[in-house]
């Protein structure tokens, strides 16, 4: 692999948005079971359900401040990695940034008002009402910066003339056909990580011999969120499916190993693929499985690479990505529903390999979000402008792209031991029965 300024520029963007995402998806999942965990206080009148509420906003500020750093390193990365690109669509993006940040903003006034007016209303259901544009503001922001992404991959809204975009129509470019998939895909994604990362620290709390009902509460109510969540991501990835299939055809085919157009498509899990033949060795074969997830139907036609020109190919290594992503899907699937299967029928202690898988689902949906950005991001290429204009064409000419990458490295670095320092801080020798 080479590594002239494309890359480089390439790496940098990637190492950003690997690390900013973890922190993305938090702040925009946890506000929604912080808020249901505190209706259901008020409700049941239940201080335990409240208490879960007071404890998760107390780590969520943290988190939030870790992304507003690295969202910031995104947005000021656009501008001086991929200069041509934003010259070529800034204007047509303007738009879903500015959103973003105001959706932002929004957030952290809510945010703040929320944190300082705990206990202050006679009626509770009115500083309850703070949690909702909170949850409003870090979904919004979410929605609007996917847009942005949905438009890399399906542009619209612009006439292009020599080489500068002319007759640009904002909404147009927003609301593109990867919009719906691209955006709905990641928010469930975000709101799945963010239970089963609260569920993961219950799971660890009781493994460690704290039997108090406060962690057995939540190890449920953030177990019923992962199973809704869980599900809702299943069902949003065949949405998604279905898109590859009509408007990106080639990441699909590359995804999938599909090198022949036909019906009655097979679906390959792992495997090894010779690069000469294009044959592949050792993969599970699901007969009609693409074609149903491409075209609902298992006679369908499914389009290969042998429709798209070699030089436009996606590397064939996404395949890896798009299968890690399934197997954990799954996973995050299978783990809530074995959990209530046995909660149901044995009516006991959850037993103690039960407790470690649902831990495992913590560092799993993150790696899981993790390779659908990189499937998401690799799979487009040759393009960052999917039609209109080439990686290789947008990156920055700078010199001192590798030293940056260094001091970003080390940046994220730092950030990340001093979130983890500050968070185990934030919570020792505090246990939640002692605040109760």
């Amino acid at each position: 692999m080479e590594l002239d300024n494309t890359m480089l520029a390439r790496l940098l963007t990637s190492l950003t948005l690997g690390f900013h995402i973890i922190f993305a998806a938090m702040g925009v999942g946890i506000p929604v079971l912080i808020s249901i965990a505190e209706w259901l206080g008020i409700r049941k009148k239940d201080p335990m359900y409240t208490l879960m509420a007071k404890r998760w906003v107390k780590g969520f500020t943290v988190t939030v401040a870790v992304g507003v750093v690295t969202g910031t390193c995104i947005g000021l990365q656009l501008s001086l990695l991929w200069p041509s690109f934003m010259k070529v669509a800034g204007e047509a993006i303007a738009l879903p940034l500015f959103l973003e940040t105001f959706a932002f903003f929004f957030e952290a006034i809510f945010l703040g008002i929320y944190l300082y007016t705990w206990d202050r209303f006679k009626n509770p259901y009115i500083h309850w009402l703070f949690s909702l544009p909170v949850i409003l503001g870090s979904t919004a922001s979410a929605f609007f910066i996917m847009t942005v992404n949905a438009f890399m991959n399906t542009p619209q809204g612009f006439t292009l003339e020599n080489g500068s975009i002319v007759d640009i129509q904002p909404l147009a470019a927003m609301f593109n056909p990867a919009t719906p998939s691209k955006a709905g895909h990641m928010i469930l994604s975000a709101y799945t990580v963010s239970a089963f990362i609260l569920a993961a620290i219950a799971a660890w709390k009781i493994l460690k011999g704290n039997k108090h009902v406060y962690y057995k509460k939540a190890l449920n109510f953030t177990m019923v969120l992962s199973l809704i969540f869980a599900i809702g991501t299943a069902v949003w990835g065949d949405i998604a499916g279905k898109f590859l299939a009509e408007y990106q055809p080639a990441k699909l085919a590359a995804a999938e190993w599909h090198f022949e157009t036909k019906p009655e498509a097979e679906l390959i899990l792992g495997g090894v693929l010779d690069p000469v033949t294009n044959e592949v060795k050792y993969g599970l074969k699901i007969p009609y499985a693409l074609s149903i997830l491409a075209t609902n139907t298992p006679t369908g036609e499914v389009i290969g690479l042998d429709q798209i020109p070699r030089e436009l190919w996606p590397p064939l290594f996404i395949h890896y990505l798009f299968d890690g992503m399934v197997v954990i899907g799954m996973y995050l699937l299978v783990v809530p529903l074995v959990y209530f299967a046995y909660k149901r029928w044995k009516k006991g202690e959850v037993p103690r390999y039960l407790m470690h898988l649902i831990i495992w689902g913590a560092p799993l949906s993150m790696l899981a979000i993790e390779l659908g950005w990189i499937f998401s991001e690799v799979g487009r290429q040759p393009w960052i402008l999917v039609g209109y204009m080439k990686t290789s064409n947008a990156a920055t000419k700078a010199d001192n792209v590798g030293e940056m990458l260094i001091l970003f490295f080390l940046l994220y670095t730092f950030l990340a031991v001093v979130c983890t320092l500050v968070l185990k801080r934030m919570f020792k020798n505090k246990p939640a029965e002692a605040e109760l």
